[in-house]
């Protein structure tokens, strides 16, 4: 089954660099440019997406005739107290820096940490897959967050790496075939290369 992960497009919050998980910001005007940029595939038929409007919007430029498919446990990572805040705005508060000290894998203060928000997203992509195969589809599309991404990733592709080797930017994403029996990752092509356009 060929599957396209998708990052949604970029954000205000994108550009200033902030931390931005549960906050439900629309693409700028750039994101949907970004999105635009990036291809239309009129042909897809079934999108599974977080439903943040940002991942929703992208979704809808990227691919105006599919079935969407509103899946809530793709949304990104909850950041806490650091939401909507930046590096530079926390450069000297203590929790921000112990979080930072820990790699940021440690729990967010009121937020979610990188092992529980990562069994959420794995739980989500264990349904879209379920429904898919339910469906007998031959290919779909994700369209989520970096952090959701990263997630599914780094469960499994293989070769195995890191959670953070598997970051992509704005609008961009992986080509991947997803074994029905074993749920293995592999790159549609040669090597995993992020898609900066999707034709």
């Amino acid at each position: 089954m060929k599957v396209l992960l998708i990052r949604h497009g970029m954000t205000e919050g994108n550009i200033h660099r902030r931390y931005n998980g549960r906050t439900d910001d629309p693409l700028c005007e750039q994101g949907i440019l970004q999105a635009q940029a990036a291809g239309i595939l009129s042909d897809m038929a079934h999108v599974y997406v977080s439903p943040m409007k940002r991942a929703m919007q992208t979704a809808k430029i990227c691919f105006p005739n599919a079935q969407m498919h509103i899946i809530d446990d793709l949304r990104e990572m909850d950041f806490g107290d650091f939401e909507g805040r930046t590096a530079d705005e926390m450069a000297c508060d203590p929790a921000y820096l112990e979080w930072i000290k820990g790699n940021c894998e440690g729990k967010c203060p009121n937020g979610e940490c990188i092992a529980s928000f990562q069994k959420r997203v794995l739980a989500a992509f264990d349904i879209v897959i379920r429904d898919a195969i339910e469906r007998q589809l031959k290919e779909l599309a994700i369209v989520a967050h970096g952090g959701s991404i990263m997630a599914i990733m780094s469960k499994f592709a293989e070769p195995a790496c890191n959670y953070y080797d598997w970051y992509v930017p704005n609008c961009c994403g992986y080509e991947i075939i997803v074994d029905r029996d074993t749920w293995k990752v592999t790159p549609r092509f040669s090597e995993y290369k992020y898609l900066d356009r999707l034709k």
